[in-house]
């Protein structure tokens, strides 16, 4: 299994909208972006040079429909 990397949350957005997704709105410092279909909602904390703790990289990826290999292969594109 791989390992969860430590991302901070401006390298998880990118990654994100590589995947397709499309920052909607921002509340506070939480930014909210959808996928391109319009059905998927994910939620990312933004706190600048802090990195996304692991259980919500978990839950933010598990919202996304995507795997640790997926991130991985986005954050590396």
């Amino acid at each position: 299994m791989t390992r969860l990397p430590r991302v901070e949350s401006r390298e998880l957005i990118r990654a994100l909208e590589r995947a397709g997704f499309v920052p909607k709105r921002q509340q506070g410092s939480h930014l909210h972006l959808f996928h391109a279909s319009g059905a998927i909602r994910v939620t990312v904390p933004v706190h600048a040079g802090k990195t996304v703790p692991a259980g919500t990289l978990k839950s933010i990826l598990r919202d996304a429909n995507l795997s640790v290999a997926d991130l991985i292969r986005l954050l590396e594109s």
